[in-house]
């Protein structure tokens, strides 16, 4: 390919288009609520054997938490849902006025456990809240939905980001317990395992909303 004379100059203006919104929320006075989850989840988990969906090695429950979770579940539904309301803008429609459903599942993960790369579809929001965060790794990560188109092509291509650094295919979040973080639910994500001493709970969610008119 023939290079272009250095007498031609571009102008050009770099534009940051179609920005993905994910909220990473930290909540203050759940203690209570947080400790009745846990609980509640240990009992479930001591009565039922699971399912295996996007888990490897750890205890998935089935998507009806809501029925058996008691007032600490609820009290986390409306929270999830009232954080989803801040983000979301509906054209011509009051968000407060729509009706908001959730699904609700606990995961319980021992060492080296983790969930696979998954997506939720047909939902709206995706959410996830952490009851127990025994450290040493578990990262949360979310996968940029361009890729791994790109890479396909020429391995190791990413663009140039509106700071000028090259962009990342993956945002990893290392959670703390009372963490909840919503990202859209159409967004490939999954957890890496951990390696601490007692075992990782945290309650995932599918929120959506539909017209009641």
């Amino acid at each position: 390919m023939a290079e272009a004379p250095e007498s031609i100059r571009v102008r050009a203006e770099r534009l940051a288009l179609f920005e993905t919104c994910v909220f990473h929320g930290k909540l203050s006075g759940a203690e209570a609520m947080t400790e009745a989850l846990e609980a509640v989840i240990r009992r479930h988990m001591a009565e039922h054997p699971g399912l295996g969906r996007s888990n490897v090695g750890g205890w998935h429950s089935a998507t009806d938490m809501l029925a058996w979770g008691g007032e600490a579940a609820e009290q986390l539904r409306d929270t999830a849902v009232r954080m989803a309301r801040r983000i979301s803008w509906f054209d011509g429609r009051d968000a407060a006025a729509l009706d908001w459903h959730v699904r609700m599942w606990a995961n319980v993960s021992p060492p080296g456990a983790l969930n696979m790369s998954h997506a939720h579809p047909g939902v709206l929001w995706a959410a996830v809240y952490y009851v127990a965060v025994p450290g040493e790794g578990g990262e949360l990560y979310l996968e940029d939905p361009r890729f791994p188109l790109p890479v396909m092509t020429v391995p190791g291509f990413r663009p140039l980001g509106a700071d000028g650094e090259p962009q990342q295919v993956e945002h990893r979040i290392l959670p703390e317990r009372g963490d909840l973080i919503l990202f859209p639910a159409w967004m490939r994500h999954g957890v890496r395992p951990h390696q601490g001493a007692g075992e990782r709970i945290s309650i995932a969610m599918n929120i959506t909303v539909r017209d009641p008119r």
